[in-house]
């Protein structure tokens, strides 16, 4: 038995699952997310209670089991408290500012470089004197969140020489050391 898969979901006050084909709908305070389940796996909402069955131990449906529950958790979860995810910008003249949903970046190109981002997700920027600039991402779908994230970093990727880049915020860059000075 896949141990993840068989674990219960506890819908917390407020949450509800609803089942309609193979499609499992999460609504929330935060929102309302969907995701659509393989005809194998069969979801149950019991007292609160939201369990994932698998029909038999075949390999592809002991694989989907575990990701099923992992799935909708995370959907539980994020209509409930949501996901906040913080990138710090590091670099000389590195900066952002958001307007309404487009996240305007200055990363060192000979060009600025917009972002427009998707309704689901609400962004804040964050510039404080002598402090590296903050974007702030703000969403119920983990998913979407860290595509978002993902992109944003696509940019300008941290280098290990200086550490400049877009990068997580707590997120440590191992630094290599650079050339020697010559004989």
């Amino acid at each position: 038995m896949s141990r993840i898969g068989k674990l219960p979901i506890n819908l917390p006050q407020g949450v509800t699952i609803s089942l309609k084909d193979n499609e499992v709908i999460v609504k929330g305070q935060k929102g309302e997310l969907k995701q659509t389940i393989h005809p194998n796996i069969t979801v149950k909402v019991e007292n609160g209670v939201c369990s994932v069955e698998r029909p038999n131990d075949e390999r592809e449906n002991r694989a989907m089991h575990g990701l099923y529950r992992a799935l909708i958790q995370n959907m539980v979860t994020g209509v409930s408290e949501g996901y906040k995810k913080t990138l710090e910008l590091v670099g000389v003249g590195y900066r952002a500012s958001c307007n309404g949903q487009i996240l305007e970046l200055a990363l060192g190109y000979t060009h600025n470089i917009f972002l427009s981002l998707p309704k689901e997700v609400t962004v804040s920027t964050l510039s404080e004197r002598n402090q590296n600039p903050l974007i702030i991402l703000e969403s119920c779908d983990k998913q979407l969140i860290g595509q978002v994230c993902a992109k944003l970093r696509s940019f300008r990727k941290p280098e290990p020489y200086k550490g400049k880049g877009v990068k997580f915020k707590g997120e440590v860059i191992r630094k290599k050391a650079g050339k020697t000075a010559g004989k």
